[in-house]
Order: structure tokens, then C-alpha cells, then sequence
């Protein structure tokens, strides 16, 4: 098998010869070691292939250099699942171009069952709270949360999962030796410890813009569906949920204010028959997955505790939530929005914090903690 894996890694790595050409070499010549030994004149036949695509796949250097790739690839602990693996997800595997390698760091389920958050970088304090809450109910649910560790709305739901303890899969537009965006350097390493980081670009691969539409289609390729929280007319997002509809899977959308450019996109998708979002059952009614019954009620216990402790409030706290309920305020901007001096305010919220409710944040500013 070790011998194996450096046929592989050569292939994934020859310049020109992407994931289509790969797999439609792999169908003519039966077995990846019959690829690697494949001559001039036996690829020059191929329709597909063009002149460089041939020089490339004969070209001596760049299977010499293939030593060095592994060398990299064990330095930097990164396991190779190429798409004869087992453990290679199987709704991956059936779509028009899978990669046929996949790096990782982490560890993937032979069963694992994903649906994918996404969502924009320059996300509003209403989608972190929904990509962090809805991510984190499907985690509850034992659903794979899925995402591309960007800045903003994927970087949330990748911790709204790994908050509840569940499991999560970041999908890298570069190798797997580089954390990107850098910031994100510690929450690469909680999503390998509780789930895996993959990509289908070697080690060394800097984060060209020009790798992100082709990691979209894996982040929707490997998911039962994609859920987009927010984004703008023109959102990588948006090419993800493109992705989505030619692969056959679902897409979800939540609704935004309509004079709030991050949900332009997710308003849009709506009109053109994207399912709406206004809580996790509009998900999980679409989606035909099997759950074990400890889940369930596990899960809709900790819905019913929430509501419990709604139940329990007087008339001005009542309004105080309803008033957080789609994102954090500041104290000022409650009190107008209620109609409730900001000394009252100030006393209820006091009391919010103790019962559990809201919490504070810098500079006066609160929101509900569930």
C-alpha cells in the first residue's frame, strides 16, 4: 500500500492533470500503478490529455520530487485517503469531479452523515449568533458540521459545533501545513482534534484565490446539503450553493433584513427555491437521516429547558428577550426599543444575567445565551 500512496501523491501532484483528467486516466488504464508506468505514445492517444498534460505525466523530475512530497507529508502527520480508500466519503466520490486524493489531519467517520454551514466573512453579529446556534443543534443531533474555516460566518459554525462537544470538518483552500486565515491557527488544531481538516492541495499549496471555487465543491460535494446563513450578491457562498443544486443536494437559506447587503444572496436564493431557515426542524424535515433515540431526547430536552426558563419571566423581561432575540444591543438601543427607562432596563438585565438568560459583552452590550 505504501508503494501505492507515492502513485497517488504523484498524480494529484502533476501540473495541469486536475481531478477530471485524474479519474478519466485512472478509468482508461484500470490501476494507478499502470498510470505511473503509462509511456508517451499510450498517453498521446487520449483525447483529453493535451500536449503538456502528456510532457507532465512522463516527466521524470516530477516523479523524483514525489519523494520529497511524502517526506513533507509525514513531517507534518497528514494522512493521504485516496478515492479507492474506504474511509473516502462516499457522496464525495459521486460527484462529477472528486478529488482523488484527500489530505488530512483528524480523523473522518466510515458513517459520518455532514451537512454543511457557510456563509460570508464580513458576517453580521445576527449570522455568527444563527451559524453558531444552528451548528451547534446539529452537532447536538450527531451531524457532521461541515465549512471552510474563512473568516466570519465558517469559522463560527465550525465552533458553534465544537462548543456542544460535536464534530466538525473544515474544508482548506491550501496544504494542510498552513493555517488560513492565520488567526484561525487554534481552531484548525480543535477541529483536527474533533474532526478533521482536509484539502485536496498538497503541502506547500499557498492560499491562491483561484483554490477556493474548487474547495466549494467539496465542502458541498461531501454534505447532504448546504445551509447558507449570509451573503452577499457576489459570495463564494453563493458558488457553494451552486455547487450544491448540480450535485443534487439540498440548499438552505436563512431569511435577512432586506436593506442588509449580507442578505441579499440568502434573500435571492429563497425567491429562486432555496429552503428557508427559521429553525433547525425546517432543516432536519428535508434531510432523511436516522437518529438513535437518546439523541432525540437529548435534544429536544435542552430545546424544552430553554423555553422552560422563557415560561418563568415577567412581562418586562419577556420583552427584554424578544428584544435580543436577533442580535446583541446595546443597553441604550433596548431601553428605546422597549419603551423602558435604562434604569429599569439595567435592573432587568441584572436579573437576566443572574437566571442565566443574557450575558454581557464590552462596552454595555448584551445577548441571550442560548
Amino acid at each position: 500500500m505504501e508503494s501505492k500512496i507515492r502513485y497517488w501523491v504523484w498524480l494529484s501532484s502533476v501540473p495541469g492533470v486536475g481531478a477530471v483528467k485524474s479519474r478519466k486516466l485512472l478509468e482508461h488504464f484500470k490501476d494507478i500503478y499502470n498510470v505511473w508506468n503509462a509511456k508517451r505514445d499510450e498517453l498521446g492517444v487520449l483525447p483529453f490529455l493535451s500536449r503538456t498534460d502528456v510532457s507532465n505525466l512522463t516527466d521524470e523530475k516530477i516523479k523524483e520530487n514525489t519523494d520529497n512530497l511524502l517526506e513533507s507529508i509525514t513531517k507534518h502527520n497528514i494522512k493521504v485517503v485516496t478515492i479507492e480508500d474506504s474511509m473516502y466519503p462516499l457522496y464525495l466520490k459521486n460527484i462529477y469531479d472528486p478529488p482523488i486524493v484527500i489530505y488530512m489531519k483528524g480523523n473522518i467517520g466510515k458513517d459520518e452523515k455532514y451537512l454543511a454551514v457557510v456563509g460570508s466573512r464580513r458576517a453580521s453579529s445576527y449570522g455568527i449568533r444563527m451559524a453558531q446556534a444552528i451548528s451547534g443543534e446539529l452537532a447536538k443531533y450527531g451531524i457532521t458540521v461541515v465549512s471552510g474555516m474563512a473568516r466570519g460566518i465558517d469559522s463560527y459554525a465550525h465552533k458553534g459545533a465544537l462548543d456542544v462537544g460535536g464534530r466538525t470538518i473544515a474544508v482548506l483552500g491550501c496544504g494542510l501545513d498552513i493555517a488560513y486565515p492565520s488567526e484561525n491557527k487554534k481552531l484548525m488544531e480543535n477541529i483536527v482534534l474533533n474532526g478533521a481538516c482536509i484539502s485536496e492541495y498538497l503541502p506547500g499549496t499557498t492560499p491562491a484565490p483561484g483554490n477556493f471555487p474548487a474547495r466549494n465543491r467539496i465542502i458541498s460535494g461531501i454534505s447532504l446539503g448546504v445551509i447558507v446563513i449570509e451573503a452577499g450578491e457576489r459570495s463564494g457562498s453563493l458558488i457553494t450553493a451552486n455547487f450544491a443544486l448540480e450535485q443534487g443536494r439540498e440548499v438552505f437559506a436563512l431569511p435577512g433584513n432586506v436593506s442588509n447587503y449580507n442578505s441579499t444572496g440568502t434573500n435571492k436564493l429563497i425567491k429562486e427555491g432555496a429552503k428557508i431557515v427559521t429553525g433547525i426542524d425546517d432543516i432536519l424535515e428535508e434531510i432523511n437521516i436516522s437518529f438513535s433515540e437518546d439523541k432525540i431526547k437529548d435534544f429536544f430536552s435542552q430545546r424544552f429547558e430553554g423555553d422552560k426558563l422563557l415560561k418563568d419571566l415577567d412581562d418586562d423581561e419577556k420583552k427584554v428577550v424578544e428584544c435580543l432575540k436577533l442580535e446583541p444591543l446595546h443597553i441604550d438601543v433596548i431601553s428605546r426599543k422597549t419603551g423602558i427607562s435604562v434604569a429599569m432596563i439595567s435592573s432587568i438585565l441584572i436579573m437576566l444575567e443572574l437566571k442565566g438568560i443574557v450575558e454581557q459583552l464590552p462596552g454595555k452590550i448584551f445577548k441571550l445565551k442560548f
